[in-house]
């Protein structure tokens, strides 16, 4: 079975005329004719009868007409793909990151990027950690952040681009909220409004306060940043957040500060599959521009 047929074969099924396809597909009748007629032998049944001067399919060339149209799809597909792997500007780059770092960091390192080529396309993925991970080694993301960087996993590589110290959130009306610092301990008594299980600027935190002597009483627990800090600001508890996590995005904002002993940071990684030796260009491109953008718009430690 060749290609040709293939398309001959959905050309006629639309046109219902084997004169029309042949125009429409700039070759002779004849061939068209021919074409289908090697088909019909190689299948073993008739894909058209013949209904006055048109053609009509039978009940077994409309099955055929749904596999060949989605073979001729994906080969399109794959042509294309093909192409925008060959052409950076052209491309789709699929990138996953955490929901922290949805708020500022992502929209402002994609908007840098498509400045300087327009016409690349993104597709992203929020996740956890585990879920990043996975996404990355199963191919469903080409790039991923993550945080923390996952220095002992064999199936991904990458590097830390940011290392970002947290800061303790509270309620504006805080005995602490004015001041410039404070040491962890000073929040033992305090209700905590952390991430949910599975998050892991939530173990971050709970880690941090242990370090600090102190298991955290928590009291809420939420999947977004800004539920976080919309409870916080509320009185409702308080938290720790990375300082990206706290620019101004709703009227109700807690106040931010300083914390000392343990200082508290997270590491942000930039990941890819292991091994991986031949991304698409555009994958190559953007990932070459986040060391750079990070090296100049951020400190990297």
């Amino acid at each position: 079975m060749e290609l040709r047929q293939l398309q001959y074969f959905v050309q006629v099924a639309k046109l219902q005329h084997v004169t029309k396809a042949a125009e429409a597909l700039h070759v002779a009748q004849s061939a068209v004719s021919r074409q289908i007629h090697r088909l019909e032998e190689e299948l073993g049944v008739r894909l058209f009868m013949q209904k006055g001067r048109n053609v009509q399919l039978t009940p077994i060339g409309q099955l055929f007409l749904r596999r060949a149209e989605a073979i001729l799809s994906d080969l399109d597909r794959s042509v294309m793909e093909i192409q925008e792997f060959l052409d950076p500007e052209v491309g789709e780059i699929r990138l996953g990151f955490p929901h922290s770092l949805g708020i500022h960091l992502v929209p402002q390192a994609v908007a840098a990027f498509r400045k300087l080529h327009p016409n690349v396309k993104f597709r992203f993925r929020q996740g956890m950690f585990a879920s990043l991970i996975r996404d990355v080694i199963e191919a469903e993301v080409d790039l991923a952040f993550i945080s923390p960087y996952p220095d002992k996993n064999e199936n991904v590589s990458g590097e830390v681009v940011l290392t970002e110290e947290l800061f303790a959130i509270l309620p504006e009306s805080h005995p602490l909220a004015l001041e410039n610092s404070i040491r962890l301990i000073d929040l033992k008594d305090e209700n905590f409004v952390l991430f949910n299980s599975g998050y892991s600027l939530r173990m971050l935190v709970v880690d941090a306060c242990k370090e600090a002597g102190f298991t955290p009483k928590i009291a809420f627990e939420s999947e977004e940043t800004d539920t976080i800090r919309g409870l916080v600001a509320a009185g409702m508890g308080v938290s720790l957040l990375p300082e990206m996590a706290l620019f101004q995005t709703s009227s109700m904002m807690p106040a931010s500060v300083k914390v000392t002993e343990p200082h508290v940071t997270r590491t942000i990684g930039l990941i890819r599959r292991a091994g991986e030796k031949k991304p698409a260009m555009v994958v190559q491109m953007f990932h070459s521009f986040l060391l750079e953008f990070f090296k100049n718009q951020y400190k990297t430690r």
